[in-house]
């Protein structure tokens, strides 16, 4: 199976680990609302066609790994994951409401991301050397066709 997927005009490998937590990082992503918390996060994705590649819920934080398409932004993604997980736990979850310090508020406002990305020290020599290749490659062509 390729790395890359396609859209209509694209072909892409966009992956991204984010990592984000409970506001005051609170550990109370356990048992029953941590699964609805990954169940959230895996429905709200193939919703908008972003494939969750890894998932992790520890007590304080979320851990993921998501390939998600050009169209979107990572920070579009985040924002409607965790203020539509947050909407939904509240509602099945009214207890977690009850502690005023919560100010509606589920997820700390921040996360963290960075890219996973192809070979990087392939890629830079690819970029690098392109210009030579591209010359050796007509060089060959003009020898040729004489």
């Amino acid at each position: 199976m390729s790395k890359f997927r396609k859209s209509s005009h694209v072909v892409y490998h966009c992956l991204y680990h984010i990592v984000w937590c409970p506001k005051y990082r609170y550990r109370v992503l356990n048992g029953m609302i941590a699964n609805f918390v990954e169940k959230g996060i895996r429905k709200i994705c193939s919703w908008k066609n972003v494939v969750v590649v890894e998932l992790s819920i520890m007590p304080d934080h979320v851990h993921v790994i998501l390939d998600i398409p050009p169209k979107y932004s990572v920070a579009y993604i985040i924002g409607m994951t965790k203020g539509k997980v947050a909407i939904k736990l509240f509602k099945n979850f009214p207890k977690v409401r009850l502690k005023t310090y919560w100010g509606n508020h589920f997820w700390s406002r921040g996360y963290c991301v960075s890219t996973i990305g192809l070979d990087e020290d392939k890629i830079r020599k690819y970029v690098k050397y392109q210009e030579d290749n591209d010359k050796q490659e007509e060089q060959s062509q003009k020898e040729f066709n004489f």
